[in-house]
């Protein structure tokens, strides 16, 4: 049996421990996966606002995104899409919703039937995937906040009724109190010019 060359070890060696710490990279790379990161977790809305769902996500290539709705009455995918591409919306929410390239979507119009869970899920191309979700709550405008403004501006319309009323009546007095004093004015000069008369 013949011993092998030295070199053939060293390359060998060499070789493994290159594969050893490509494998190591590739795990670290694996083990950092998705950071998923939800500035507003619950939202409160009024019907007809559009709102943004914001998110903002760090992972290694480009991922998939994808939104879903759930309530108590049901669970659908609403969109998904990878950054860059065109994003895949259900017919349910068609016109109505928005993709940015950060994950965020925006919902135009909501309405009450919107309350509910949003869940979004960012997974990457070796696999590993974050989910995060945000609550959504849509309420009708308070029409005890309308009649409030409404009692508000009858009455507002009422006081300056009353005022304009009342400078009416001082207009009114103002000018017969003139005309009074006119009139007087002129009887005095008038009996003066008469009893000057009178000694001539």
């Amino acid at each position: 049996m013949r011993p092998q060359p030295r070199g053939g070890r060293k390359t060998r060696g060499f070789s493994l421990g290159l594969l050893a710490l490509c494998l190591a990279a590739a795990r670290s790379l694996q083990s950092q996966g998705v950071l998923l990161y939800i500035p507003q977790s619950t939202i409160n809305a009024t019907v007809q606002e559009n709102i943004l769902l914001s998110v903002q996500y760090s992972c290694h290539g480009v991922p998939t995104i994808e939104w879903r709705y759930t309530s108590n009455w049901a669970m659908q995918k609403i969109v998904e899409w990878k950054p860059g591409t065109q994003a895949n919306i259900s017919e349910s929410h068609k016109g109505r919703v928005s993709t940015f390239d950060n994950g965020s979507i925006q919902l135009s119009s909501v309405g009450v039937r919107d309350s509910g869970y949003y869940v979004i899920t960012v997974t990457e191309h070796l696999g590993s995937s974050q989910f995060g979700t945000i609550a959504l709550h849509v309420s009708e405008i308070h029409y005890e906040d309308l009649h409030f403004v409404a009692v508000f501006l009858a009455l507002l319309a009422a006081v300056a009724a009353v005022l304009i009323s009342l400078m009416w009546v001082c207009n009114r007095c103002a000018y017969k109190f003139q005309r009074k004093r006119r009139h007087k004015l002129k009887e005095s000069t008038t009996e003066e010019i008469e009893l000057q008369n009178v000694e001539c």
